[in-house]
């Protein structure tokens, strides 16, 4: 027997958590710079972008999980610079945030991992990194969590934050969550950056089985412009401060709700996209497995004449057969649907054109429901995105400049 309540927090909800930002002078104004601190090297996790040009951090971090053996006591962030694609000298930068954080933190340099975001192609100024590190670790309190949300911003509108108490016939826990992200989403593993914590008592193996599991349905299943950033990074930090310890009989339960916190900050990122003014929740059902149900969704998120249709407010419903018929899946348009809000638009090879000012009316609206049935199997996916913009064209096109 559980019960959830959401809860205000953040990364500093669940026991045991302090975090801070600051501003170090990597971004031109305003806070650019995270930590979240569990208190004590404990049970850490993480997924990590599958682009073969994975940035400095990436790198780093993966080598400390490794050496660690899934330990950790804290999340540096840094925003207005990506630290990607800038060779030795990035590596050395990164190692640097690490050795500097342990060194205010009184751990080992491998129990702290790092992230940036930012643009890529540009070096990271060691010296404003290190000196933000060192104010920020001054600066850490449960109240931080706000602060430290903000300070990983990049082209987002607002912070994203999220936790939820779980009570037990035990005792209760805790999961709470920052991200960032709104351009450079398809992460393939995760969004660009965001930390989930959590006060249970867990073994790191088992915490990173949850986190997988928790990203496959969410952070993975958004996308705003098909990109698959150099930094995508999600970690997850267990204190172990609360009173629950998380065994067999428990471990479904702490994964839902790893995956609800994760969900509303997935979420949240694509509601934020660049540009954006609609989110869009496309199911794909019918399909012959869970894979091709996931793959067709996809397909229909990133098309761009699906998501041109969508900013128009235009039903056109022949752009989602043509998109799930281009997905590489099992696909029968003989037995095909595709329903917009409440409105059946295709079905059975049969056009319903005289339902589309009623779907038009309702594209009208922020939040949109899409349903595309691929007619052969009992499978289904849930895939989040937006519409594309014009907006989302122009902050791309002047983001270096």
């Amino acid at each position: 027997m559980s019960t959830n309540d959401w809860i205000a927090g953040g990364v500093t909800a669940p026991a045991g958590f302090r975090a801070a930002g600051v501003a170090c002078g990597i971004k031109p104004v305003g806070l650019d710079l995270a930590i979240v601190d569990a208190g004590i090297p404990t049970s850490a996790a993480a997924v990590f972008t599958t682009n073969l040009v994975a940035a400095a951090p990436v790198l780093v971090s993966k080598s400390h999980l490794k050496t660690s053996g899934g330990r950790a006591r804290a999340v540096i962030i840094n925003s207005g610079c990506a630290n990607a694609c800038t060779g030795e000298e990035g590596l050395a930068v990164a190692q640097s945030m690490a050795n500097a954080g342990a060194e205010c933190l009184g751990c080992d340099p491998v129990e702290v991992l790092i992230a940036s975001t930012g643009v890529i192609g540009v070096n990271l100024d060691s010296r404003r990194v290190v000196n933000g590190i060192t104010n920020a670790t001054t600066a850490l309190s449960r109240e931080g969590h706000d602060d430290a949300a903000r300070a990983i911003l990049t082209t987002d509108i607002g912070p994203k934050e999220s936790a939820i108490r779980v009570g037990l016939d035990t005792g209760e826990f805790r999961v709470g969550g920052m991200t960032k992200g709104a351009g450079m989403i398809e992460p393939n593993m995760a969004t660009m950056l965001a930390v989930l914590t959590t006060d249970v008592r867990i073994t790191a193996p088992d915490l990173q089985k949850a986190l997988t599991a928790a990203v496959a349905d969410t952070f993975n299943a958004i996308t705003v412009d098909g990109e698959c950033s150099t930094n995508d990074s999600v970690f997850a930090l267990a204190s172990g401060a609360g009173n629950i310890e998380i065994d067999k009989d428990s471990f479904p339960i702490f994964v839902d709700t790893l995956k609800t916190v994760a969900r509303q900050l997935a979420v949240a990122v694509v509601r934020g996209g660049e540009g954006a003014s609609k989110l869009v929740t496309i199911r794909a059902h019918g399909a012959r497995t869970p894979d091709e149900a996931r793959r067709a969704a996809k397909t229909l998120a990133n098309s761009l004449l699906v998501k041109t249709a969508l900013h128009g407010g235009d039903p056109n419903w022949g752009r989602l057969v043509a998109a799930a018929g281009r997905a590489g899946v099992t696909f029968d348009p003989a037995r095909a649907t595709v329903q917009i809000g409440d409105t059946v638009l295709f079905e059975h090879g049969h056009p319903f054109d005289e339902a589309a000012p009623t779907a038009a009316a309702y594209l009208r609206g922020a939040d949109i429901k899409i349903q595309v049935g691929l007619g052969v199997g009992a499978c289904e996916a849930t895939v989040w995105t937006c519409d594309l913009s014009a907006e989302y064209v122009r902050i791309n096109s002047e983001y270096r400049t």
